[in-house]
């Protein structure tokens, strides 16, 4: 029996983002990419493990007063490829965008590769093998890497 009192209430927000449909547990990762942490200072909600009727169980990110622009979008598709962005101004959804894996990560992620020659000069490019689940091959030293393996490697690209 679900009471008023047991759901959870998050405030809308006025002018920001909603990132839906971050796979459970991810959100965490969602914020860390996003280089969103102690040291930002407007509203940030999250709502993790909530149900969900096409994943099961998905995290939800509330960002006030934030704009995502494409390369951070790609660095979400590393994630969350699944996820929705809903751009908010003025309480009102003005924009909704269904996150997709592109064909490259151009100069989103490094190589993990420390001897990659990308990580010294030129620009980072890591073109998608497969998009379910998430393989990348570095352009330059050809290794291929699974999404999972990107994100304990690497690093992003400011």
């Amino acid at each position: 029996m679900d009471s008023e009192q047991d759901k959870m209430k998050i405030k809308k927000i006025e002018n920001g983002v909603v990132i839906d449909h971050i796979p459970k547990g991810k959100g965490l990762a969602v914020l860390s990419i996003l280089g969103i942490g102690e040291g930002f200072h407007a509203t940030v909600s999250m709502v993790m493990n909530t149900p969900s009727t096409t994943m099961g169980l998905k995290d939800i990110i509330k960002i006030e007063e934030r704009a995502l622009e494409e390369k951070e979008i790609n660095k979400i598709a590393l994630i969350a490829p699944a996820a929705t962005v809903n751009f908010v101004h003025e309480f009102q959804i003005v924009k909704k965008r269904k996150i997709s894996v592109p064909d490259a990560f151009e100069d989103v992620i490094r190589c993990p590769n420390p001897k990659c020659i990308s990580n010294k000069e030129g620009r980072p490019l890591l073109k998608v093998e497969r998009k379910s689940p998430l393989h990348v091959r570095c352009a330059y030293c050809e290794r291929a890497y699974s999404s999972e393996e990107l994100l304990e490697l690497s690093s992003f690209v400011a």
